[in-house]
């Protein structure tokens, strides 16, 4: 088996940005009415990234 390293460079901000806006209509809001829509966009494209690529290093 070859063992490959990969390489994963993420623009957070950009994420994030994009995250917030998807939800804008209907925003995610936690108990207190906080809106967490970008941190739930980021933190899912994120973990998909995560189970579909298998990266040995993300920055």
């Amino acid at each position: 088996m070859h063992n490959e390293n990969k390489l994963f460079l993420l623009d957070a901000y950009a994420l994030i940005y994009r995250a917030y806006y998807a939800f804008i209509k209907t925003p995610r809001l936690n108990s207190k009415g906080f809106n967490t829509s970008a941190i739930l966009g980021f933190v899912n494209t994120l973990e998909d990234i995560l189970k579909k690529e298998t990266p040995t290093h993300i920055g």
